[in-house]
């Protein structure tokens, strides 16, 4: 929900929008505008806005991997509030499958939603409710009809910062299964002594807002370490922007004072021929 409701504000933000999501606010409903309370009081409202653009330019950034490759399958782990199968009808009707996997309450309130404000569904939008204390994402995708042989993209951003890195490397390992061609997009949380002092002071206030909803930061990388977990899962980098390379893309000529914010990285592996 505190996702969604930074990619919501963005909206508030002067055109062009890094990132366009017209449903995260109205998927939630007037919950939103306790969440933006709760925010800004842990964060301080200057720095919600600075901040907000971590989410909205990994969205971006994904959602352009997803556009520039050929794939079938779209798998979005931890999927919360995502509603890239409203934005883009055009890709499910164009053939692609979009798997959601999160786990079973989160996703049961997210239906209750659709429903109650009557989205439409697909038979191409595929829900994947998996609880990870009892059960695997490959094993609810297996369930799902998920084809191991398609190539996909796997989303797995604002997730890794939360488990061990036994936990990603599980996790990496059964990706690396997957058909060539397929890639995975993720971030990760780097390490505090990389961040400049904005990105300290927003890690360090989310991080207690965090533990007492019960998820606390477990790891953090640099990014060369970030690089050798997915090659010894037999993935590829491919793509690892820097903090320059994010301004260059998203934010040049910008007059509003938005920029890239340095405490988390996105990488692109690829699972090799």
């Amino acid at each position: 929900m505190m996702a969604a409701t930074a990619r919501g504000l963005h909206r508030h933000e002067a055109q062009p929008w890094i990132f366009d999501d017209p449903y995260a606010l109205v998927l939630q409903g007037p919950a939103w505008q306790a969440v933006r309370d709760e925010l800004v009081e842990a964060l301080t409202e200057p720095l919600l806005r600075m901040t907000g653009v971590i989410v909205v330019a990994r969205g971006r950034y994904t959602e352009e991997r997803l556009a520039a490759g050929r794939f079938d399958q779209y798998v979005l782990l931890g999927a919360g509030l995502d509603t890239f199968a409203w934005r883009r009808p055009d890709a499910l009707a164009g053939g692609l499958r979009v798997f959601e996997v999160d786990h079973p309450a989160s996703q049961g309130w997210k239906r209750a939603r659709m429903a109650e404000l009557g989205l439409p569904v697909h038979e191409r939008h595929v829900f994947v409710a998996v609880d990870f204390e009892t059960d695997t994402f490959a094993a609810g995708l297996d369930r799902a009809g998920f084809d191991w042989s398609a190539r996909t993209l796997f989303c797995w951003v604002g997730v890794l910062p939360y488990l061990t890195v036994p936990a990603a490397e599980a996790s990496l390992r059964a990706i690396g299964k997957c058909a060539p061609g397929s890639e995975i997009v993720l971030s990760y949380l780097i390490d505090r002594t990389l961040m400049e002092d904005v990105g300290r002071d927003f890690i360090d206030r989310f991080a207690r807002l965090a533990s007492r909803h019960g998820e606390p930061f477990v790891t953090e990388l640099r990014p060369e370490q970030a690089e050798a977990l997915v090659r010894r899962c037999g993935l590829e980098v491919v793509d690892h922007p820097t903090r320059a390379d994010v301004h260059a893309r998203y934010f040049a000529g910008r007059a509003d004072g938005l920029e890239p914010i340095t405490c988390e990285q996105y990488l692109t592996a690829i699972v090799p021929a």
